[in-house]
């Protein structure tokens, strides 16, 4: 009995058991249906796995040393990165507008070019480093081959971007964009301060220098911006903005003052007298621009440049002077000189030449450097041609009077224009404005040809070209077929030069002596002149056999007609005649008419109110008694004056005359003006 329940027992333990047993199969069962899909991608990866455990099965050695080859990869690596995030922390700022904030933003790009050096100098550091792990995990075979592939790869495009063309790159074009933003408020500060000057109304001899025309602390803010540029080797970009804005600036300036003559052309005019007037107007700007325009450029280039160095602030005026307008100036000056010659061009050029001389010492300090060589070979020029020109104009003066003693004289007996002209503009090359400049000139053109010049030589080139004048006259009163009208010429000229050259610097060259002389021989012509002219006429009203008695009226009234008969046709002969002469002086006429007046009027009334009852009641008595004594003391009063149009003695403070007015022949030369 015992031993049955006890194997019942065993049974309901068993019968347990493999219940259990059942049931866990089952689970297990169940699990592993859904563990199938997992196991199939367990075993897809199995060889990244297998790749990832790799280093595991290296050798000891070569796993010891790898982390020492990664630290010292990394280390360089994370700095390089950790700058590139301060870079793009900087692009805030540094695309935002400079004006509000100059001296932050330029604190900004200064980091910014530091950062940058930094990552030039360390990304090849760090790519070497990564490259040299690389070859050791390649080497001991301590990483998956495609793995250390995708590295190779990535390190060649970091290599190809240190190149100096892509590493302008490292910081994505936040630099240029930087470098943009300041050369455009280097513009703005430039041109928002840059006001044209106005042409000064002082014409005093010392010129003040002109105050920098920028302020202060507009100077330090572009100073600041070009140092940045120049860091960053934009300094010519730099220049280039300051030269286009500032010599804009100057033009404005100069534009105000109508320079347009400035471009006039040697075909757009015939001779100097044209542009005459242009000429004085050239020294005045000239002397405006020189002591005032670039002389304040001049100094705010050294103000703005003094700490890139002399060589750049001088270059930068030079370009400024040069594209402002001087190199115009030298260009008219130029086209003067070349110019058809006459004795008025004489005078502008000794104008030119003054006006340069005046401001040698300004050229010679604006313009003397290396820089400004342009400048310096066409100011050379311009003065060469100045000098050779007007010398040769001088010396040549003298060949064109005698030339004109082969012309006839003036048919009226008055001044000739080339004895007016010569003596008028012989005084004004010897006046305090002319003759300190000529006889610069002269003394320069002489030590050219190692020759000294003499202040005699100047004297006698006046003196001899005075005799030559003289001797013309000479010939040309001899060239009259009428000696009165001959006399009428002597008369003109003579007291031309005595009225005309005494108290004059011609007048003292030529001394008293010399003046008395040419009055007494307008004396001496004028007593020569009346005789044989109106001195004859009282002559033919002779009182010969009028003697009036009882029976012999009809005799005497025949004899007076006869003779006012007589004088009348002489009368009007010798006014008809004359009445196309000229007394040039007003003094002269009037005393010449008087004079002709004393010697006819009173004999011509006296004779009438004697004689002249026989023939006024004579039925043709109109023919006889002719004139009243009025009557040809107002006709001989209205001799000699000067026609309309015609020149008379130059004596104005407009020297318009020149020898081709008054020659036919034209200054020849056998050289031609530099």
């Amino acid at each position: 009995m015992a031993s049955t329940t006890r194997r019942l027992e065993n049974l309901v333990s068993a019968r347990k058991s493999l219940k259990i047993s059942l049931e866990k199969s089952k689970a297990l069962a169940f699990a592993l249906e859904k563990a199938g899909p997992r196991l199939e991608e367990i075993n897809q990866r199995l060889p990244s796995l297998e790749a990832a455990v790799r280093p595991i099965r290296a050798q000891k050695e070569a796993l010891v040393a790898v982390g020492g080859h990664i630290d010292r990869a990394v280390g360089p690596a994370a700095a390089v990165l950790k700058v590139f995030d301060a870079v793009h922390g900087l692009e805030k700022s540094l695309l935002s507008d400079p004006r509000s904030d100059l001296p932050g933003y330029l604190s900004v790009l200064k980091r910014l070019e530091e950062a940058l050096r930094f990552l030039a100098d360390n990304c090849g550091l760090a790519i070497q480093w990564l490259e040299d792990i690389v070859e050791y995990l390649e080497d001991n075979s301590v990483a998956d081959e495609r793995y250390l592939s995708n590295l190779k790869n990535s390190l060649k495009t970091l290599r190809e971007l240190q190149t100096d063309e892509e590493r302008a790159r490292l910081d994505g074009g936040l630099l240029y964009a930087a470098l943009e933003k300041l050369e455009a408020e280097f513009r703005r500060l430039l041109m928002e301060n840059s006001v044209p000057l106005p042409m000064s109304s002082s014409s005093g001899e010392q010129a003040l220098i002109a105050p920098s025309p920028l302020p202060v602390p507009v100077i330090q803010k572009l100073q600041a911006i070009i140092e940045r540029l120049t860091a960053n080797n934009r300094l010519d970009k730099c220049i280039s903005i300051y030269v286009e804005v500032r010599s804009s600036n100057v033009r404005a300036s100069l534009q105000a003052l109508n320079l347009d003559y400035l471009e006039i052309s040697i075909s757009e005019f015939n001779d100097v007298q044209s542009i005459e007037g242009y000429i004085a107007q050239w020294g005045k700007h000239l002397e405006f621009a020189v002591k005032h325009l670039f002389e304040a450029e001049y100094k705010l280039c050294n103000d703005v440049f003094e700490k890139i160095g002399l060589d750049i602030w001088m270059s930068c005026f030079a370009k400024i002077a040069a594209q402002a307008g001087i190199l115009a100036f030298l260009q008219f000056g130029k086209t003067v000189t070349e110019s058809k010659k006459d004795p008025i061009k004489l005078l502008k050029l000794l104008d030119i030449f003054a006006s340069l001389n005046k401001l040698r010492l300004d050229f010679n300090r604006l313009f003397g450097g290396k820089a400004c060589i342009e400048i310096q070979n066409l100011t050379r020029d311009l003065i060469k041609r100045v000098i050779e020109g007007a010398c040769e104009i001088f010396w040549e003066l003298l060949v064109q009077v005698e030339l004109q003693r082969q012309a006839p004289p003036p048919s009226d007996g008055s001044v000739p224009r080339l004895v007016s002209f010569i003596t008028d503009y012989c005084n004004r090359l010897l006046g305090d404005d002319y003759r300190p400049i000529l006889t610069q000139v002269l003394v320069i053109q002489r030590s050219w040809k190692q020759e000294k010049f003499q202040e005699r030589l100047l004297n006698d080139a006046i003196l001899n070209i005075i005799k030559a004048i003289e001797l013309n006259l000479e010939t040309w009163s001899k060239g009259y077929e009428d000696t009165a009208l001959s006399n009428i010429f002597m008369m003109n000229t003579h007291w031309h030069f005595y009225k005309h050259l005494k108290g004059t610097k011609l007048g003292d060259l030529l001394g008293d002596v010399w003046l008395r002389e040419h009055e007494q021989y307008k004396e001496y012509y004028a007593a020569v002149y009346l005789r044989e002219t109106w001195g004859k006429l009282p002559a033919l009203l002779s009182r010969e056999g009028l003697i009036m008695f009882s029976g012999g009226r009809a005799t005497a009234r025949d004899l007076v007609k006869k003779r006012l008969k007589a004088f009348n046709e002489a009368f009007d002969e010798m006014y008809k005649k004359q009445s196309n002469w000229v007394l040039s002086e007003k003094d002269l006429r009037e005393k010449t008419c008087h004079l002709a007046v004393q010697a006819i009027v009173p004999v011509y009334r006296s004779y009438m109110q004697n004689y002249g009852p026989l023939v006024e009641q004579d039925a043709s008595s109109s023919k006889y008694a002719k004139y009243t004594a009025q009557s040809l003391e107002k006709m001989l009063n209205s001799l000699f004056q000067q026609k309309p149009g015609k020149l008379g003695s130059f004596r104005s403070k407009t020297f318009n005359g020149k020898v081709n007015d008054v020659v036919k022949t034209p200054i020849r030369s056998s050289s031609t003006v530099m």
